[in-house]
């Protein structure tokens, strides 16, 4: 049977958007999640959102299968469009409406905003190594500006969680960075027992960055929403930008603060509709 679906993109980080409010259960397996993310074979995208019940006292549960079939805990450009979809799904105008959504991260709180934009709370920065998690250094103690060698060379790394872990390095030029050959290595270098997400950060001022990622599970991206958050928070540890900043990606740029009142990151962009069909 056909499963009706709608294709967002956040920055060019694309999602099928799956209403499964039906069940707490995922209409696909990640198996097939592999084929339908397929951009030769399938639908094409980096990975696939459902959109579930709420649990304890959430509006809606998002669970999300990547590319690979792996399952991150979060995905912030993920939620954005997830927040686009559900409003389109309810057909109700929620502008200025939060909605708390329950993901294996905690629960996330987006909003959607007049100018089109979704301002999420993405929740407290995580900074102690064993809760990230990483071996790099002792379980509580931080990792700033720690050496890490990866494919023959010493990077410093900085690693933050957004409830999904990350590794960040700041580098003079970003364009220089190869990618397609160095990513997989940080993703499964064994001081990342969960894996991990890459941000490659050139520092152009104290409050404008540019970005390049590797994400967990799905390889090269456009973008990615909670590694935009830990790059802002690495480069505040590093004394390298202020608190908030805009974050250029290949796919366009996020606003994201680190706000000194609450220690909560906010972070606003855009989710933007594609097209509809059924597979």
């Amino acid at each position: 049977m056909a499963i009706e679906f709608t294709k967002y993109h956040g920055l060019g980080n694309d999602f099928i958007l799956i209403d499964n409010r039906s069940s707490l259960t995922p209409v696909l397996t990640p198996e097939k999640a592999v084929q339908w993310c397929d951009r030769h074979f399938g639908i094409g995208a980096d990975g696939i959102i459902f959109a579930l019940p709420g649990q304890n006292g959430t509006d809606y549960t998002m669970r999300i299968f990547n590319s690979d079939g792996s399952e991150p805990e979060m995905c912030g450009n993920g939620i954005r469009c997830l927040a686009a979809f559900i409003t389109e799904l309810e057909g109700i105008d929620r502008t200025k409406d939060k909605y708390h959504i329950h993901t294996l991260a905690g629960v996330i709180t987006p909003q959607l905003t007049d100018c089109g934009q979704v301002k999420v709370d993405m929740g407290q920065p995580t900074l102690l190594a064993g809760k990230i998690p990483t071996t790099l250094v002792s379980h509580e103690l931080q990792v700033i500006n720690h050496p890490l060698q990866v494919a023959g060379k010493i990077w410093n790394v900085t690693c933050v969680s957004m409830g999904n872990p990350h590794c960040i390095t700041f580098v003079e030029d970003v364009a220089a960075i190869n990618l397609e050959n160095i990513g997989s290595q940080f993703e499964q270098h064994p001081v990342f027992p969960n894996k991990t997400n890459t941000e490659f950060i050139q520092v152009v001022n104290r409050n404008y960055l540019k970005m390049r990622v590797w994400e967990r599970g799905a390889g090269i991206t456009l973008a990615c929403g909670t590694g935009a958050c830990a790059s802002l928070v690495a480069g505040v540890l590093n004394d390298l930008c202020d608190h908030t900043v805009t974050i250029e990606l290949p796919g366009g740029l996020l606003e994201i603060e680190w706000s000194e009142i609450d220690n909560r990151i906010y972070m606003t962009g855009p989710a933007e509709r594609i097209f509809t069909g059924k597979y």
